[in-house]
C-alpha cells in the first residue's frame, strides 16, 4: 500500500550491530522497522541502540513487540519511537477477535498515527473492544502459565536427540540470551526448534502425528500450534541456514505433560519416515 505513495522498503540483516545497521541507512530513511526476537527465527536486536543511533539521525523506529505482549518488554521505555503488536495474539487471548494497536512515545507521532487512521477507515467495534478489555484483564495471568510451560518444554526438548539447537531467548546458551536478560522480564509460549537434516515428508510426518497441538500462524491464544517455518524463511533477503529444518511451536495453557507425550508421538512419526 505505501508503495502508492513513493514510499521503498529495504530489508537489513538482523545479524547487524546497531552501528552497522544504522550506518547503513540511506540518507532518504525516515523509519526502521524491528521485531525482537524474531518470530520465525528468534534473533534479538538491540533495540534501544538502534533507536538511540537512528535518533542522532533523525530517523525514527518502530518496533513489533507481539512477543513481549507490552508486557514483558516495553519498547518506548527502551528509547523506541512507535510500539506495535497484534492484540489478536496474547492480548485477545482466546483467538476470536482481530485487532493491531500502535502506540507512540510523543505526542506528534501519537496524532499523525491518529490521523492515518481516521484516513484510512479504521474502526473497532465496541464488542471487540470488550473482548480485547477481557484479554487485558487475564493477561498477566495467562502470560505466567505460557512462560513457565514453554520454558519446561524447550528444556525437554534439548535433550532429544532428534534436535540439534532450541532457539528460545530465555535459555542460557541460547543466542541473544544477554539482551533478553537485560531488557525483558519474562518471555512468551512462541519458541523454535531445528532438527537434524531430514526430509520435509519427515517433517510433515511429525506434524501430522500432533493431536493436542494445533497447526497454526497465529500464536498468542490458549491453544498449542506448530508449524515447519521452512516455506516462509525461503523468500527471505537474507537467508540463514540452520543446518536443518525449522519448527515453531507456541506453547499454550494445556498441561504440559500433555504437549510433551503429543511432542513424543510427533518424533516417534518422524523416525519412521526419517
Amino acid at each position: 500500500m505505501l508503495a502508492n505513495y513513493g514510499v521503498t522498503t529495504r530489508y537489513f540483516n538482523p545479524s547487524l550491530n546497531p552501528e552497522d545497521l544504522v550506518a547503513g541507512a540511506a540518507s532518504n530513511v525516515r523509519l526502521i522497522v524491528m521485531e525482537s526476537p524474531g518470530s520465525l527465527s528468534f534473533e534479538m536486536q538491540d533495540m534501544a541502540a538502534v533507536a538511540a543511533l537512528a535518533r542522532s539521525r533523525g530517523i525514527l523506529t518502530l518496533a513489533d513487540n507481539t512477543w513481549g505482549a507490552g508486557y514483558y518488554y516495553k519498547p518506548l521505555d527502551h528509547g523506541v519511537d512507535i510500539s506495535v503488536q497484534a492484540l489478536t495474539k496474547y492480548v485477545g487471548g482466546h483467538s476470536d477477535v482481530f485487532m493491531g494497536a500502535a502506540a507512540a512515545r510523543a505526542p506528534e507521532i501519537a496524532n499523525q498515527l491518529s490521523d492515518g487512521v481516521l484516513n484510512l477507515g479504521w474502526a473497532v467495534s465496541p464488542e471487540d473492544a470488550y473482548q480485547m478489555l477481557r484479554g487485558l484483564r487475564t493477561l498477566p495471568t495467562r502470560l505466567a502459565r505460557h512462560d513457565v510451560a514453554a520454558r519446561q518444554i524447550a528444556a525437554w526438548l534439548e535433550q532429544r536427540p532428534e534436535i540439534q539447537r532450541v532457539l528460545h531467548p530465555a535459555l542460557p546458551g541460547s543466542p541473544g540470551h544477554d539482551l533478553w536478560a537485560r531488557d525483558f522480564t519474562g518471555a512468551c509460549g512462541l519458541f523454535g526448534f531445528v532438527l537434524h537434516p531430514c526430509s520435509t515428508k519427515a517433517v510433515e510426518a511429525f506434524l501430522d502425528a500432533l493431536k493436542v497441538f494445533g497447526l497454526g500462524f497465529s500464536w498468542g491464544g490458549f491453544e498449542s500450534l506448530a508449524i515447519s517455518c521452512d516455506p516462509q524463511l525461503e523468500p527471505r533477503s537474507f537467508l540463514k541456514s540452520y543446518g536443518g529444518p525449522l519448527v515453531r511451536l507456541h506453547i499454550g495453557l494445556e498441561d504440559p505433560v500433555d504437549l510433551i507425550t503429543d511432542l513424543e508421538a510427533g518424533f516417534a512419526a518422524w523416525h519412521a519416515a526419517a
